[in-house]
């Protein structure tokens, strides 16, 4: 029974990841904090948990993810090379902050940022958009500041259990890129960040002495197999209808499930 509830996240997580381009992790943790809790695992450690298990999966769903959004000419390479150095080394640090966090704590912070980067993508970019081409050299900041927000990104990415889409989809638009390059440029971004931060909770967590089964550190074995196994199909799918919905549409939709998911967090810490 266990193993379909996983399966069903998975599916749910796979096409949000290829749709949005946040490796499903807004999808993940808020479902595994609810699957953990039924199963009766220790408070103390069921957010880390979802987190770092959330983050395991998605090495697969962003390989999956960044496959189809590539075929379609949307990631953008040489964004993807300044970033990548500052997400890996930012998430893995970022487990080990996380580790230090309560867990009602962390369900709070995981709250509070959602809302924010909804109203931020309900607002919309300042700058001027650039053209479906791509061309976006003359507006981004440079590489060393790139590398920069890559650390930022990566620490919050490990902290709030997601791929980075939440804050790396924004930061691209911001600078005038389009919807569809911002989804498929993150959906390469949360590889890095994916098994930097898996790696992180599964050593931070084994040097805490986690006492849950079928774990290893702070990611839970069954889940990750059974949600990358289905969300690998799935987000090839959410790739697809990403590409035929257009820009706008996208990103109101991306701010609606991160409201919906922020609320939910916020309710759970302060009931």
């Amino acid at each position: 029974m266990e193993l379909i509830i996983f399966l069903i996240i998975g599916a749910l997580a796979g096409f949000a990841a290829g749709l949005f381009g946040v490796g499903g992790g807004t999808i993940i943790v808020p479902l595994l904090f609810i699957v953990f809790t039924q199963m009766g695992y220790s408070p103390d450690n069921i957010m880390h948990l979802a987190l770092g298990t959330s983050l395991a999966t998605i090495i697969v769903t962003s390989i999956s993810s960044l496959m189809a959004h590539n075929k379609k000419g949307a990631v953008m390479w040489p964004v993807f090379k300044n970033l990548a150095p500052g997400l890996a080394i930012g998430c893995f640090l970022g487990a080990g902050i996380a580790g230090q966090i309560s867990g009602l704590y962390l369900q709070l912070i995981v709250g509070v940022f959602l809302l924010w980067v909804a109203f931020k993508m309900f607002k919309g970019g300042k700058k001027k958009t650039t053209s479906d081409t791509g061309n976006i050299h003359t507006v981004l900041p440079s590489k060393p500041k790139q590398l920069a927000a890559g650390g930022v990104i990566g620490i919050a990415s490990a902290i709030f259990g997601i791929g980075g889409g939440s804050l790396t989809v924004p930061y691209l638009t911001r600078y005038g890129v389009v919807m569809q390059k911002a989804v498929g440029t993150s959906a390469a971004c949360g590889l890095p960040i994916a098994i930097a931060g898996a790696l992180g909770f599964m050593f931070f967590g084994m040097k805490q002495q986690v006492d849950v089964p079928n774990t290893i550190g702070f990611v839970h074995i069954y889940a990750f197999l059974g949600i990358s196994i289905m969300s690998f199909f799935t987000a090839k799918i959410g790739a697809k209808v990403a590409h035929i919905l257009s820009p706008q549409l996208l990103k109101k939709c991306f701010a609606v499930l991160l409201t919906i998911v922020g609320c939910y967090f916020l309710y759970k810490g302060l009931v």
